[in-house]
């Protein structure tokens, strides 16, 4: 048995431990402490100091600077914390008429107060199934060939000899199969390999290369991703290929209001020159062959000398 009361983080000072039994006198101190790095942390019991079915009775205390340090405890009850070591030596026989026997050891010293619970399962199970069992044997009643077994034991002290729940932790594993399930399961297990470290890579890698290619083949993602510039040449070649460049043609305009803005009159060309005040009445009319009557008074006018001798066109 051990008690343990502190570690050496926690404690600054060495405290020693005293215990007795109730209506069992003298007080003794613990004759085996245990230590970290000097520092007292807890007490080993050895076999011949325990005794079951009797108050058990602690008391940790140390000094420090004229002070007494105490870790009180309350009344135990030795036969209510024992927890056993996990059984070992776990062994199976195969029986008559599909049956397996399951037997093991325990190391605690005393086997008639002991319990046990097997839990097993197989590879086709997916829960596991836990049986209570007094003795050191487990009947397995009826096995499948074709399945693959594994099995665990644990104990704990059983209600005639103490009031507890502490059970022991699992055994190590046992297991049980035929020469034809070991094969399935070697083969399955190879096949599991080739699936993860060949197949599914594999796949993965012809699947990015698709994804690659049809990236690189579809239009419509290049232009999500990679947008062009538009050309406008191309909104246009019907103006210039099929209507010739005519505007009026290839808006659609009705030809009769073209043909309304085209002009329907003529106008002549008229020569307008300016000449010196002597010949300049009297060219005129010789160019035009045209006689006017002369008013009185229009000849008897005064000319202008006009500082300007030049021909001008007009339409």
């Amino acid at each position: 048995m051990t008690c343990t009361w502190g570690s050496r983080e926690t404690l600054t000072a060495n405290y020693s431990l005293y215990y007795w039994y109730e209506n069992s006198l003298p007080v003794v101190e613990c004759k085996q402490y245990l230590q970290d790095q000097g520092v007292r942390v807890g007490c080993h019991f050895n076999d011949n100091e325990i005794l079951q079915f009797q108050h058990f009775h602690v008391l940790v205390n140390a000094s420090l600077s004229g002070r007494i340090l105490q870790i009180p405890s309350k009344r135990m009850e030795l036969q209510n914390l024992v927890k056993p070591e996990a059984p070992v030596n776990l062994t199976i026989h195969n029986m008559s008429g599909n049956q397996l026997e399951l037997t093991w050891t325990s190391p605690y010293s005393k086997a008639h107060c002991l319990e046990h619970a097997v839990k097993y399962k197989s590879n086709k199970d997916t829960s596991w199934t836990e049986h209570r069992v007094k003795g050191e044997i487990f009947s397995f009643p009826s096995v499948d060939y074709e399945k693959y077994y594994t099995f665990y034991v644990r104990s704990k002290i059983n209600s005639f000899c103490g009031n507890t729940q502490l059970w022991s932790e699992w055994s190590i594993p046992v297991v049980w199969g035929s020469n034809s399930t070991t094969k399935d399961m070697a083969e399955e297990q190879l096949h599991l390999f080739w699936i993860h470290t060949v197949l599914i890579p594999v796949a993965s890698c012809l699947l990015l290369l698709i994804l690659v290619v049809l990236l690189v083949r579809m239009e419509r993602v290049w232009v999500i991703l990679m947008p062009r510039i538009p050309n406008p040449s191309k909104k246009f070649d019907e103006l210039f290929i099929t209507h010739n460049g005519n505007f009026q043609e290839w808006v659609g305009v009705p030809k009769d209001i073209v043909e309304s803005f085209k002009p329907n009159y003529s106008e002549s060309i008229c020569y307008v020159s300016e000449l010196s005040p002597k010949d300049s009445c009297e060219s005129i009319w010789e160019s035009s062959n045209l006689s006017l009557p002369v008013l009185p008074g229009a000849l008897a006018a005064p000319r202008e000398h006009s500082p300007y001798n030049s021909s001008y066109m007009g339409m």
